[in-house]
């Protein structure tokens, strides 16, 4: 397929996922051993994209210094900022600057927090050959209230947009994958904050462009949440979604350079295991996600959780559904469950108290 231009919606501040986002934006977030935005990268790369803007905005420098001009990735990399957030249309229509292609291309724009097993070239091809103005992803879910509701006509057509609606005539949402034609980008004021979801997306079709839905069943994820976060990296662990970032093969766990995981730990479930995490004799570690320089002691329980960068998890001590933020320390007997969350830093000395809030 021809040579794509993307851009990468990356400047959120990840408030759902604090304390992971303290210090590090979401889309950087170690995810598989890798930061989450290069299995997005890889993918894209696989699918004939081969220059990528990043639309950037909470710690902008950030994205520079973890990816650089791209080269490791067989792409051009190129970072626009936000001086002040302009939305998500304004954020494209600033991107759009960096960008090489003529009026009538198409241009892929990813958000920066979703995790898709899509057929990407596929949806490319069917813009171009419907001539559309826009094409989204759709995808399927059981509660399309939290998202934006998308219906569309026999042919594909979407005839309404509806942004998070109480009573959804359709379980299929926008799976935030967009396939634009350049010149239509250009039309988004400039300099404006501009919601696409409220604004661009509803005046086109009032406008009568053509706008087509790309309906899709594969595998899907919004990681904006801590429990979509383990998820996610989980998955891509365990294999559910192919990525070419994978560090490793996949399997039960993924162990990162200098980790040390003993043989009478129990680890499964997908979890990665940081570089120079250490797993003692004991310890059970299921489906989370631990990160570089932590400690999990003998005897201590870590189930679907985050555990920070340098935090450490005492013998005996219950971690499930929980995040616990960078160098943190759950002491002994503590039992952390049911989205508590440990800010980075914070000692729990030892006790026998059950937590299930922010700490």
């Amino acid at each position: 397929m021809r040579e794509l231009e993307a851009i990468l919606l990356v400047g959120g501040q990840g408030t759902r996922l604090r304390p992971l986002t303290i210090g590090t934006p979401k889309p950087l977030l170690p995810t598989a051993g890798v930061p989450f935005l290069a299995h997005q990268l890889a993918r894209a790369r696989s699918f004939g994209v081969r220059r990528v803007v990043f639309a950037t905005s909470y710690r902008a420098e950030m994205f520079s210094d973890a990816f650089g001009d791209g080269s490791a990735f067989g792409l051009s990399l190129e970072y626009m900022t936000e001086d002040t957030p302009l939305g998500t249309g304004g954020a494209i229509r600033n991107a759009a600057e960096a960008l090489t292609c003529g009026p009538d291309a198409p241009v892929l724009v990813l958000n920066g927090d979703i995790l898709s097993g899509h057929d990407i070239g596929d949806q490319v091809a069917r813009h171009v050959a419907r001539e559309a103005a826009l094409t989204l992803h759709l995808t399927e879910v059981e509660d399309p209230s939290r998202f934006g509701c998308v219906p569309t006509d026999e042919t594909d057509r979407v005839t309404a947009f509806l942004e998070k609606t109480p009573n959804p005539v359709t379980n299929r949402i926008n799976a935030g994958c967009y396939v634009f034609t350049r010149s239509v980008i250009d039309t988004i004021p400039q300099g404006e904050v501009v919601s696409v979801e409220r604004e661009t997306f509803p005046g086109l079709i009032e406008a009568g462009a053509l706008v087509l839905g790309y309906p899709d069943a594969s595998y899907w994820l919004d990681v904006g949440t801590p429990a979509a976060f383990v998820k996610g990296s989980c998955d891509l662990v365990l294999g559910r979604l192919p990525s070419p970032a994978l560090p490793g093969p996949t399997g039960d766990l993924l162990a990162l350079p200098g980790a040390v995981v003993s043989p009478e730990a129990k680890v499964s479930g997908g979890s990665a295991i940081g570089a120079r995490a250490v797993v003692e004799a004991g310890a059970k570690v299921t489906g989370s996600v631990l990160g570089d320089d932590c400690v999990i002691e003998s005897g201590a329980t870590v189930a679907d959780s985050v555990v920070g960068a340098g935090a450490r998890v005492a013998s005996g001590a219950v971690l499930r559904d929980a995040v616990i933020g960078d160098g943190a320390v759950v002491g002994p007997r503590n039992e952390l469950v049911e989205g508590a969350r440990v800010w980075p830093g914070v000692t729990l000395p030892e006790c026998a108290i059950r937590f299930s809030g922010d700490v």
